[in-house]
């Protein structure tokens, strides 16, 4: 029988709207102090430029990623444009620890969205991310997300809307929490 794959199956389709979430390696944080967030943060929105995804909302964690970004014609470019991240941020990292070589991804993964409300609860869990991991207070005082971003050039009924959906049962992978089944719905 073939071994079953550790890592998640990327089956990407159609171009649409894929969350993405990264988790660095035994879920150390990589990513403090906080240039380095700045580092990464700052890669992701020029690779998902150079890859032509539009990035619709972001949280940059010591120790992990989300985002949510609308693909080009061709959504498998997501596999490229992820291990490019990965690589270039790995890199930069390792060369100022001293550590060439060693391991900084654990793995990532996506899904795409396909419903209006699934859209618009996703946007806003990326977006309170940070205040879900006690990084701040409220999630546009976090340097290292898109709340801000949303609140400067998205209209206030769309800020509105966003902040009006609930969170607490959205799946998400988070790396390192159990997966919660799903309640049927009634």
């Amino acid at each position: 029988m073939p071994r079953w794959p550790h890592a998640p199956l990327h089956l990407l389709g159609d171009a649409g709207v894929y969350i993405v979430t990264g988790a660095t390696h035994g879920r150390v944080p990589y990513f403090e102090p906080p240039e380095r967030r700045t580092m990464l943060q700052d890669r992701l929105l020029e690779t998902a430029d150079h890859f032509g995804w539009r990035l619709q909302s972001w949280a940059v964690i010591p120790d992990h990623y989300h985002f949510m970004a609308e693909s080009p014609g061709d959504a498998t470019t997501l596999s490229a444009m992820v291990g490019a991240l990965h690589s270039s941020t790995a890199r930069w990292l390792n060369e100022r620890d001293g550590t060439p070589g060693r391991r900084v991804w654990h793995q990532y993964w996506e899904s795409q969205i396909t419903f209006q409300r699934s859209y618009m609860a996703r946007l806003g869990y990326v977006n309170r991310n940070p205040v879900k991991h006690g990084l701040a207070r409220v999630p546009s005082e976090y340097p290292w997300c898109s709340a801000a971003w949303l609140k400067a050039t998205a209209s206030p009924e769309f800020v509105r809307a966003v902040a009006s959906f609930k969170v607490d049962r959205v799946s998400v992978v988070e790396p390192g929490e159990p997966r919660r089944p799903r309640k049927p719905r009634q």
